[in-house]
């Protein structure tokens, strides 16, 4: 019967020759005579790691730094096997400890950074990381997390520079080469920025992040064919798996509906859904019965879309013969930039809702305003307006503002916060209906204006959505918006003061 070393001892030799279920079988036979042998633990958390199964090697080894609290290479793995497992607020512990120890430790810098960024403390992860690199310049995933943090604070030429340094070091880093694509797009550089998510691509063929950054890129290219096709990646893309069902059926492609139902997936944000909605009436002219699943705010008011159904996505879905999800229909309609269907709106309110709110509402030039998005949203602090910005606007006299704003944040100025009364999209639709301009940030009030042919203008930040294609003042998706854009990045004082000069001027 094999002892202990020696098993320890053909485990390591299996591993070093890459027989990893053979290794794997050595230290669950040691583990099983003495579960708490640390070393056994740590090796075969190794193993676990670089078998990518990061939380089981951080179960194996958690168990063995509790062994052996001051062996520096076990909570070093620990650190690592917990930013594997994307568990940031643990590694900073880690990381912290290492460093009270060994304070030139450049990798223990490194974790540190990477998980002050992981945890939305860009500035606190920038000193952190550039410790790292001071130590040992040739970290290139510190350059790159670097550069990472230096997008977070809108810092983009930085935020290039320790890219293309990360590049430099480490040209096989796929993830470079895609936030390289990422940043280039922020800076308005599309060519560039599709060239470096293509080499990411190419480096790594399913990274899902390349070929969304790339989508992305394109979209604002206006290269619509590139564009949606690679849109589909967002289904692999860690940041949206939670806007998909998992629906029985077939996926429709395109195949004939007529007489037959399809279930469409609302997906992303309620403007999407609203941007989307578009596509549903041209289904049910060729036939087909469509069935929008969307959030319950928006049932009322897309249920007024000549042959469409809808039903709220947290209750029980119909039956039906096909499903799609709802960002893949401009792909399946080939839709281009001057073949977007409904362009001059495709909504109505109810009569007796917008005589309702004429009743409410006072006489004169009555303008809508909407300053503020979600907080959720992955970009609000960038495309919400600063207290600065909105104050300027709202200054503009003989104009009777109405807000749009709802929530928390409708308090913020002295209007009146009509949150009550705005229920669901079909009040606000509504009281939309009954004012002469729609001002409104990236938000699914734009949306909605823009669907009810409602004249709006629309403050976009430097580095905008997709949909909004660049360089342009008008947009193809909706032909009553005007669109203002930042000239650089957090630049809303000349949006705000652009606006005012039109405002003034009307």
């Amino acid at each position: 019967m094999q002892t202990v070393a020696e098993a320890l001892i053909a485990a390591i030799q299996h591993q070093q020759a890459a027989r990893y279920p053979e290794a794997e079988a050595f230290y669950r036979a040691v583990l099983d005579q003495e579960p708490d042998q640390p070393q056994a633990l740590y090796l075969y958390g190794l193993l676990k790691l670089h078998t990518d199964a990061p939380r089981k090697a951080v179960d194996l080894l958690a168990r063995a730094a509790a062994l052996r609290p001051a062996h520096a290479a076990t909570r070093l793995n620990l650190a690592r096997a917990l930013l594997a497992a994307h568990r940031p607020a643990e590694v900073l512990e880690q990381a912290d400890a290492i460093l009270i120890r060994d304070p030139a430790l450049a990798e223990a810098h490194y974790l540190r950074g990477t998980a002050l960024n992981a945890l939305d403390r860009a500035a606190e992860a920038v000193p952190a990381l550039e410790r790292a690199i001071a130590l040992d310049p040739t970290i290139a995933a510190a350059h790159l997390n670097l550069g990472n943090a230096h997008a977070d604070l809108d810092d983009l030429a930085a935020a290039e520079a320790h890219c293309r340094a990360a590049i430099a070091r480490d040209p096989a880093l796929v993830e470079a080469h895609a936030s390289l694509g990422f940043i280039l797009t922020s800076r308005g550089r599309l060519q560039q920025a599709m060239a470096a998510c293509a080499e990411a691509i190419r480096l790594a063929p399913d990274y899902a992040d390349a070929h969304w950054n790339l989508a992305v890129a394109a979209l604002l290219a206006g290269d619509f064919t590139l564009g949606f096709e690679k849109y589909e990646w967002r289904k692999r893309h860690d940041r949206f798996h939670r806007d998909f069902l998992d629906l029985p059926g077939p996926v429709w492609h395109g195949e004939n509906l007529a007489g037959r139902t399809l279930l469409v997936n609302a997906e992303q944000g309620l403007g999407d859904t609203i941007q989307l909605a578009r596509y549903l009436p041209l289904i049910a002219e060729a036939g087909g019965r469509p069935v929008l699943a969307c959030d319950p705010s928006l049932t009322g008011l897309l249920a007024t879309l000549p042959g469409v159904a809808t039903v709220a996505k947290t209750g029980q879905l119909p039956p039906c013969d096909f499903w799609i999800d709802q960002m893949s229909l401009p792909r399946v309609f080939a839709t281009l930039p001057d073949t977007i269907p409904c362009a001059a709106g495709y909504l109505s309110a109810d009569p007796a809702r917008v005589a309702a709110w004429r009743a409410r509402l006072p006489h004169g030039k009555k303008i809508g305003i909407v300053w503020a998005g979600n907080p959720a949203h992955s970009n609000d602090r960038r495309r919400s307006l600063p207290p600065a910005a909105l104050a300027r606007i709202l200054a503009v006299p003989g104009i009777e503002f109405v807000s749009l704003q709802v929530g928390p944040r409708a308090r913020e100025t002295a209007l009146k916060d009509n949150t009550p009364l705005l229920r669901d999209y079909a009040e606000t639709a509504a009281l939309i209906e009954n004012l002469d301009l729609v001002i409104a940030i990236d938000t699914s009030v734009a949306h909605l204006a823009g669907a009810l042919g409602k004249p709006c203008w629309l403050l976009l930040p430097f580095a905008p959505d997709w949909r909004w294609l660049d360089g342009r003042d008008d947009t193809p998706w909706y032909s009553s918006l005007r669109l203002f854009r930042q000239p650089a990045p957090g630049d809303w004082d000349s949006v705000a003061g652009r606006v005012a000069l039109g405002l003034a001027a009307q």
